[in-house]
């Protein structure tokens, strides 16, 4: 266990997929530095991250990164407690170059390393600021909506059952949560949906900043988008009754409620909208001025020229729908589970609309409701600091044979 002379610093790695990342956090609720190293320039001449391309720049970033956290944090390494890496889930590549440098640098300075999911950094990105604002923490059972462009996730936070059905003191629950995934993408995440919508249509990349911004400039209701009914998933107590049915027509176990999202259809209604809606010849004008004119920005009036009415309807259509599949779903969990409290976090919680129909879904329902900055709405370290404090205190270190789980999940 740590001693009691602990600093509470811990510096905070993060390197899944585009954005090289390194904090200084101290005792899980403060940052004293978070840098991040963005390739959105790079990964936008291919209208999406190549998976290479990204390894080779973090490979390039992470020591001048590293460096740069410590030295605005004013910390040296033997000031910290431990050093936190991403483990999981991102890009193979790309979450081995962070695992390897943070493994060294544990090594060398004699600290232990602690590896923390992805999912339940973003999770506590508003956790930590919450904090830095002296909030009182939401209380159990817990929502949690992390949405982004790998991830669409549903997850219920709760206090962990100890010893039959006690559970764990309430003032201690920011280190004891365990979760349970309720909900997610069958296909492609929210935020990915938004990327290839924005491509097809000629926009910029990334996607979601380009849609939240044109939406305001059309008819949300233009279009009449819908979403089909998933399939439940097969719970596991289902699964355990029909392996011992007797076979004399024992009535199977009702489905389990069902709070997953699919994009992927969304996105094909709307390549077929504008073959439909002979849209082609303009979204290419759009895509080559686009091109010649990277430093465009989506709220210039020179972007905005290049777009017709037809395609702005089309735009606030497809961002209304979305969201609002995005919200009757979790919503809908959180009545059925007796959430308490909600967090929405992931690089889509800087949507706007988002932001707003669920900050005013929330207060009708008399359900608090918090998200991160814009700053800490993408991917950073300082969440990955900040998630590393429970597991510091727990001493919950990563083993020597670390290494990188792609497709970690959480819950």
């Amino acid at each position: 266990m740590p001693t009691e002379h602990h600093t509470g610093l811990i510096l905070g790695i993060e390197s899944s997929c585009d954005e090289t990342a390194a904090a200084v956090v101290r005792a899980g609720g403060h940052a004293l530095s978070n840098v991040v190293a963005s390739q959105m320039e790079l990964h936008a001449n291919y209208g999406g991250v190549v998976p290479e391309l990204a390894s080779r720049e973090h490979l390039r970033n992470i020591v001048l990164v590293v460096r740069e956290a410590l030295t605005r944090a004013n910390v040296t390494f033997s000031d910290l407690d431990a050093i936190a890496v991403t483990s999981g889930p991102g890009l193979a590549g790309a979450l081995l170059v962070g695992i390897t440098y943070a493994k060294a640098l544990a090594f060398g300075s004699g600290k232990p390393l602690i590896a923390v999911n992805h999912l339940e950094g973003h999770i506590h990105a508003v956790l930590m600021e919450a904090r830095e604002r002296a909030e009182a923490p939401m209380e159990l059972p817990l929502l949690a909506l992390v949405v982004s462009g790998g991830h669409t996730h549903l997850y219920l936070a709760e206090h962990p059952k100890r010893q039959g059905s006690a559970v764990a003191p309430t003032g201690t629950v920011q280190n004891t949560w365990q979760y349970r995934n309720v909900g997610r993408t069958v296909d492609d995440a929210a935020g990915e949906a938004f990327d290839k919508v924005a491509k097809l249509l000629g926009l910029g990349y990334p996607g979601g900043p380009w849609i939240d911004t044109l939406a305001s400039h059309g008819n949300p209701r233009a279009v009449p988008f819908t979403f089909s009914q998933i399939k439940p998933r097969a719970s596991k107590l289902e699964h355990a009754a029909a392996q011992s049915s007797n076979g004399q027509g024992t009535p199977s176990l009702p489905p389990a409620p069902n709070y997953d999202f699919s994009f992927s259809g969304i996105k094909t209604a709307v390549l077929r909208y504008t073959q439909t809606h002979a849209m082609q010849a303009a979204i290419e004008t759009r895509r080559r001025a686009f091109t010649a004119n990277p430093a465009l920005k989506p709220s210039s009036p020179e972007a905005l020229a290049l777009l017709d009415p037809q395609t702005l309807d089309l735009i606030a259509s497809f961002q209304n729908a979305v969201v609002g599949n995005l919200l009757r779903q979790t919503f809908a969990a959180a009545e059925v589970f007796g959430a308490r409290g909600l967090v929405v976090s992931g690089g889509v919680a800087a949507n706007s609309e988002l932001r707003h129909r669920f900050t005013a879904e929330a207060a009708r329902r008399g359900l608090p409701v918090a998200f991160p900055s814009l700053a800490l709405s993408t991917d950073n370290a300082a969440m990955i600091a900040a998630a590393a404090w429970p597991r510091f205190l727990a001493a919950d270190f990563a083993p020597e044979d670390l290494t990188a789980a792609p497709q970690l999940r959480l819950g």
